[in-house]
């Protein structure tokens, strides 16, 4: 029974196969036919002459213009221009199809929103659709051939029911020297506000899903009169038809059998029936031929579109759906699967093949050993689970691990004397009273906690953070003025301070200074001796964050003067000490 069915299946297909072949309606024998016999009368008659007319001089130089052809034939670009312009021609056509107002939607949209069983209700409704459907005529009208003979002119609408006389008279009164076929659309759009205001249509909303649905038909009606105004190049045509055209007429010369006897290159052969370029023939002229039958759709021809099918239909269903479907519902009942969570619906013998499973993935079907589905324990965070995440997001490193790599912009974040040490540079900058002061100052900088250690504006992400200033200096306010207590949060400052403004320098503060150049010459670096001396004086306040070097033991409000050197030229870290440098007198 199985192979009985399987081979009357085989045999189905093989006979809609055969005629699908053979068929010649809307085929390409149809269209080909009488250009191939052309083609084929024209290269017997040359190949009859080359034979049996010419002598044997006229025949070596028949055989040399049959070689020049057939080496120069290629060079015809037939595949790439034909391809491109084949692919626009059917994206054009597809394109148009998509365009066709189907007012199935539209209807659907009317039979539900707008309400009333009553002889005003339906006259509504039917209306309304009988307005999109002479928009629809109307632009198919101008397009089609074969609707515009149906209707020639706007007495034949009126007698076909798409418009009444009074309709035809208000269109005549309006009539402009373009296209009417938007006309019915406006009617549309004004009934249905005219019908939400006499509230047929509840609610406003409904309303505008109307409309819009309406709108999606009128743009589709005017991509059709694009189309059909705008059309493909004449000369891209005639570009692509004089390049077919050409490379068959050289084909005529150049594809004929040569004398076997003479012993030319590819013509060992001397056969009666080209086939190859017979083939060549159908194929490339047939596509020529699919292209200019598809540039206009909306014609008479076998493949256009049936533009009188699709008014008819659309009238008929668009009618019976508002006025005899409005509102008429069968009556609601269980359907047979009302107890089954998974209703399976029965197959007939004929499609019992085509039962499939349900598809879950392609991984689905992976199979993996019981030790390879365990988790396994993150190594990562075991080794980092003593580093928090200040410590991880800041890019800090516990002490028993490597030390982290230096370049130029860690170098930045150093204190000023250890990038003295480590680019060997005098250790020695303001005599022997100032060493153990330097050696307590690196001291500090070697503590267990380096993020704690450093000054604020040396800490990592310092220049990165939203609440921090762009520069390392303390603002300066005013004599009796205090800085708000977000800038002290900031800046580091643990006691409040009342008086922030700059105080003279004191015996009690720290001055940074360099040597005279008479002083000590002999032992100076070389690079020393190009400083000159420059004296800043900062008020720093009270930090608790601040280094060990740059605190001072102070009482309550008091504050120390720093005289910092800054260097004139030459290193870029000198250059960064030397921004927004802020000096101000008492008096200011």
């Amino acid at each position: 029974m199985t192979v009985t069915y399987s081979s009357q299946v085989a045999n189905a297909r093989l006979g809609s196969f055969s005629r699908l072949l053979l068929c010649w309606r809307g085929s390409i024998y149809k269209l080909l036919y009488g250009e191939f016999l052309i083609f084929l009368l024209c290269y017997y008659i040359i190949r009859f002459i080359y034979r049996m007319a010419l002598t044997d001089e006229q025949q070596v130089i028949f055989e040399k213009l049959t070689l020049y052809c057939d080496s120069y034939i290629q060079l015809i670009p037939i595949s790439f221009v034909l391809g491109f312009y084949v692919t626009l021609v059917v994206t054009r056509w597809w394109n148009q199809y998509e365009n066709l107002p189907w007012p199935d939607r539209l209807m659907n949209l009317v039979s539900s929103f707008v309400e009333g069983k009553d002889e005003q209700g339906r006259m509504l409704r039917r209306t309304l659709m009988r307005y999109a459907n002479l928009g629809n005529v109307l632009i198919l009208r101008s397009v089609s051939a074969a609707v515009y003979k149906r209707f020639p002119s706007p007495q034949h609408l009126v007698k076909a029911g798409f418009m009444t006389p009074l309709e035809h008279k208000h269109l005549q009164k309006l009539s402009l020297p373009h296209n009417s076929f938007w006309m019915p659309w406006v009617w549309f759009a004004n009934l249905s506000t005219k019908a939400w205001i006499g509230g047929r249509i509840r609610d406003p909303i409904l309303l505008q899903s109307l409309l819009n649905e309406m709108n999606t038909l009128r743009t589709q009606c005017g991509q059709l009169y694009a189309y059909d105004w705008i059309s493909i190049p004449l000369v891209y045509t005639q570009v692509v038809t004089v390049a077919v055209y050409s490379f068959f007429l050289a084909c005529l010369i150049g594809r004929q059998f040569l004398n076997p006897a003479k012993a030319y290159p590819g013509h060992e052969m001397d056969l009666v029936v080209p086939l190859f370029t017979f083939l060549q023939f159908f194929f490339y002229a047939g596509w020529l031929k699919v292209a200019e039958q598809l540039i206009n759709p909306f014609g008479e021809d076998d493949d256009d579109f049936e533009t009188n099918w699709i008014v008819d239909r659309s009238l008929q269903v668009s009618l019976l759906a508002v006025d005899e479907m409005h509102q008429d519902l069968p009556p609601m009942e269980r359907d047979m699967y009302w107890n089954e969570p998974e209703p399976h619906p029965p197959y007939t013998a004929a499609s019992a093949q085509s039962r499939r499973p349900s598809f879950f993935g392609s991984t689905f079907n992976i199979s993996l050993d019981k030790e390879d589905m365990e988790f396994q324990p993150d190594l990562e965070e075991q080794e980092g689970a003593h580093t928090g995440i200040i410590g991880r997001f800041l890019g800090l490193q516990s002490h028993d691990r490597q030390s982290p790599r230096t370049n130029s912009k860690t170098k930045l974040l150093w204190p000023k004397k250890e990038v003295l040490l480590h680019e060997n540079r005098p250790k020695n900058l303001g005599g022997a009273g100032q060493n153990n002061s330097d050696q307590e100052d690196s001291k500090a900088w070697k503590g267990e906690d380096v993020f704690k250690s450093a000054v604020l504006y040396g800490r990592s992400g310092y220049h990165s953070a939203p609440q921090t200033p762009l520069s390392h200096t303390p603002m300066v306010f005013p004599p009796g003025q205090s800085a708000p207590s977000s800038l002290r949060r900031i800046s580091g400052i643990d006691d409040p301070v009342k008086d922030q403004s700059l105080e003279p320098a004191t015996p009690r503060s720290k001055n940074f200074e360099l040597l005279p150049e008479n002083a000590g010459a002999s032992t100076e670096h070389p690079e020393v001796i190009h400083m000159r001396r420059k004296t800043v004086e900062f008020n720093l306040m009270d930090m608790s964050e601040a280094p060990e070097h740059l605190r001072e033991p102070h009482l309550g409000q008091s504050t120390s003067n720093i005289h910092t050197i800054l260097k004139d030229h030459g290193d870029p870290y000198w250059d960064l000490e030397n921004r927004s440098v802020l000096y101000s007198n008492q008096g200011h």
